[in-house]
């Protein structure tokens, strides 16, 4: 709600007939912070005077347009005490003391509105008047409340009944030197060897919950770029443990929640660019696409809401499916990951490599945004009850048709998706999935010892002319059979013949269009290479030059050396024809496209998520030492396991130790400056400053510590 500065003053006021009168004055100086309110924030404060017996007018302060943070500084005066007979006595009558010890001073602040529905509320202050018995004037900042319905008549049944779990964190983050040593513990999980050993394995081991430590994990690796190698050592211990391939991947592990996490974070503008705008048409339009007999409404067409549902479920998989170039390159890369594990631990199942990645990209990513789309920040708010019930069916649809198993009919439990996956049972949509699947997680495959054998990205005729380095004579122009796989770039005469030439991917410094007036050909791009050998080569149509575009882009774009200029034209007859240089090895002079969103730049505070991960590793202290228990123990050396320490994955007692002791030290250090803190800030607080303005659980330190000066005055 914001906070407002106040300054009270409790006054003795002789009246005109010699009584003595106590007044009170209330000095609204200003407030920082109010709430926004549709936009916008006209802010003005009323002060009310009120006890059991009497409340006074409430007075108003003037209105400050446009302004979350108004300046008032307005004073109000207010008349405590009154004589009991102000005819038959000649002194003042004070008032019962406890009635003016129950007395209180109200400021509301409110949003001058508009609108016809009045004025809208920002929050409100509460003083009992009984604290200015310690002195006559206190001036502080004070936190704003929510409204108080203590007042109102309703009964508790009136409006029903709501359960709530709130989990309010606070952490005060030292400089980053303070976590020096947490940190370069937990940034060395990829290399430690097992990972079952590592820094960010125990965290997930020790906490109840897997996201409990996923969140902070996440952002902690992203910040400092080893996400993907931590959730590749992850994802492979787990792939050894596996034990049948249909179930890789499928239970709430650590790394199935930091892939989750991973792909939340890095892939929310993949999301945007794919499916916002269909999502938005099925929220606006309102097509009927339910195709459950039972809940058919009168005057609807189960055939027409069939075919409804087919154009949307088809248009999404699409979308999807052509989406792989604009995969964020973190992505990509842990997909080939694991799309390696399973293929190295799976020799004998030729599909393992494509379902471990679609139980990540479609049962966790794609699927659920479409059922949930509010919690994607796809629509600001969750759909409409028949919206919701078409984005249902077309999740399952989807879900269904990414997963690749052999056996769809058999995944539904109603006979009526059975019916209608029948339209989607083609090879078409299986062949649309794998290439889809291939294209991501092929990105950053640079494994040389890698046991697949090359992805096949895309490949056709195209014209290219010829590469010669030659000032004079012809350079001819010839259709080849271009191919590309994440490894190369090649062409050959036909399909099928041995390659003319081989380009490996990493000598791909960049992917641009050819300007037409080059050689008076449409559709034209160059693929430039070191020492500025170029390979021009013209598409079929407009289409295919794009995708040629993309797709080259997007399998070099993490390439160390990719130029940041570029010629937009040929060099011919002894200069560029873009910028006239007549020098061959002159750098480009226009700058490369930004072609395809390769990583996503997040604001992420390293320090903000070490201090996270102290926490947890500090609320389960208990575990840890009794993890430190299981390591030492003979049981876990030589015999089995007992049962309380079977719940840790422990695969090498000795270096899963090291790390513990390492872990509680970083800790330990860390619960000391924290205790120092503390220490040093109870002493420095004062209360009802802007910084620290007082609230409903400080206020009575806040009359203590007044109290005490005020004592140590006297």
């Amino acid at each position: 709600q914001g906070k407002v500065h106040l300054e009270l003053r409790l006054s003795e006021v002789i009246t005109d007939t010699g009584v003595v009168c106590h007044k009170l004055a209330t000095r609204v100086l200003e407030c920082q912070g109010l709430p926004i309110v549709n936009g916008q924030c006209d802010p003005y404060a009323t002060v009310t005077l009120a006890g059991p017996s009497r409340q006074s007018e409430a007075k108003k302060t003037k209105v400050k347009k446009k302004t979350n943070n108004p300046h008032f500084d307005e004073v109000f005066y207010f008349e405590v005490t009154r004589p009991s007979s102000y005819n038959k006595k000649s002194h003042f009558d004070i008032e019962d003391v406890d009635e003016v010890d129950k007395m209180e001073i109200r400021v509301d602040l409110w949003n001058a509105s508009n609108l016809k529905f009045g004025d809208e509320f920002l929050g409100e202050l509460r003083l009992p008047l009984k604290f200015l018995r310690q002195s006559s004037s206190y001036e502080a900042w004070y936190f704003l409340q929510p409204r108080d319905n203590g007042n109102k008549s309703l009964k508790p049944d009136d409006l029903g009944s709501l359960r709530l779990n709130v989990v309010y964190t606070e952490d005060h983050v030292f400089s980053s030197d303070y976590y020096s040593p947490l940190r370069d513990v937990l940034l060395k999980s990829a290399d430690v060897e097992p990972v079952s050993a590592s820094a960010a394995h125990i965290l997930g081991e020790v906490c109840r919950e897997k996201q409990e430590a996923a969140i902070p994990l996440v952002r902690l690796f992203l910040h400092y770029g080893r996400i993907v190698p931590f959730i590749s050592a992850i994802a492979n211990a787990e792939v050894k443990r596996t034990q049948d391939p249909n179930t890789i991947f499928r239970g709430n592990s650590l790394t199935s929640k930091c892939i989750d996490e991973t792909m939340k974070l890095a892939g929310m503008h993949y999301l945007q660019v794919t499916l916002k705008p269909i999502i938005d048409e099925i929220c606006q339009v309102h097509k009927p696409c339910e195709i459950d007999p039972v809940k058919l409404k009168d005057g609807e067409n189960l055939e027409n809401n069939r075919e409804n549902l087919r154009q949307y479920v088809d248009r999404i998989f699409t979308v999807i499916t052509k989406s792989g170039v604009s995969c964020p390159t973190v992505m990509c890369d842990i997909f080939f990951s694991l799309r390696e594990s399973a293929a190295k631990r799976f020799q004998g199942d030729l599909d393992v490599r494509y379902t471990a990645v679609s139980s990540f990209i479609f049962l966790r990513f794609f699927a659920p945004a479409i059922l949930s789309p509010n919690l994607f920040q796809l629509t600001p708010h969750h759909p409409d009850p028949q919206t919701s019930r078409t984005l249902t069916l077309i999740s399952k649809t989807i879900q269904t048709l990414g997963s690749l198993s052999k056996s769809k009919s058999a995944n539904f439990k109603e006979s009526y998706m059975a019916t209608f996956y029948d339209y989607f049972n083609e090879q078409k949509y299986a062949d649309a999935v794998k290439n889809f699947l291939d294209l991501i997680s092929s990105s950053g495959r640079r494994d040389h010892k890698s046991i697949e054998q090359p992805i096949l990205l895309k490949e056709g005729f195209m014209i290219k002319r010829a590469q010669g380095r030659k000032r004079f004579g012809m350079k001819n122009f010839k259709k080849r059979w271009f191919r590309l796989t994440n490894h190369e770039f090649t062409y050959q005469k036909s399909k099928g013949d041995h390659p003319l030439c081989s380009i490996p991917i990493e000598n791909i410094l960049a992917v641009e269009r050819l300007e037409e007036e080059s050689f008076k050909m449409k559709n034209m791009f160059q693929v430039i290479q070191p020492e500025r050998r170029v390979l021009y080569i013209q598409a079929n149509n407009c289409v295919e030059a794009k995708d040629w575009i993309d797709i080259l882009t997007k399998v070099s774009q993490c390439n160390k050396k990719r130029l940041t200029v570029y010629h937009p034209s040929a060099y011919l007859n002894g200069h560029w024809l873009c910028c006239k240089a007549t020098a061959d090895n002159t750098p480009g002079c226009t700058p490369c496209t930004g072609g395809l969103p390769a990583n996503i730049q997040l604001d992420i505070d390293g320090d903000r998520e070490t201090e996270r991960i102290y926490s947890l590793f500090n609320l389960y202290m208990p575990k840890l030492e009794k993890m430190q228990e299981a390591c030492g123990s003979k049981s876990v050396y030589d015999g089995p396991e007992e049962e309380e320490y079977s719940t840790f994955i422990i695969d090498d007692p000795k270096e899963t130790y090291k790390t513990l002791k390492l872990i509680i030290e970083g800790v330990g250090t860390l619960e000391q400056e924290h205790a120092q803190y503390k220490r040093d800030k109870f002493k420095k607080t004062k209360y009802g400053s802007q910084e620290h303005p007082i609230g409903d659980k400080s206020f009575q330190t806040y009359i203590r510590q007044q109290s005490e000066i005020s004592a140590h005055s006297i």
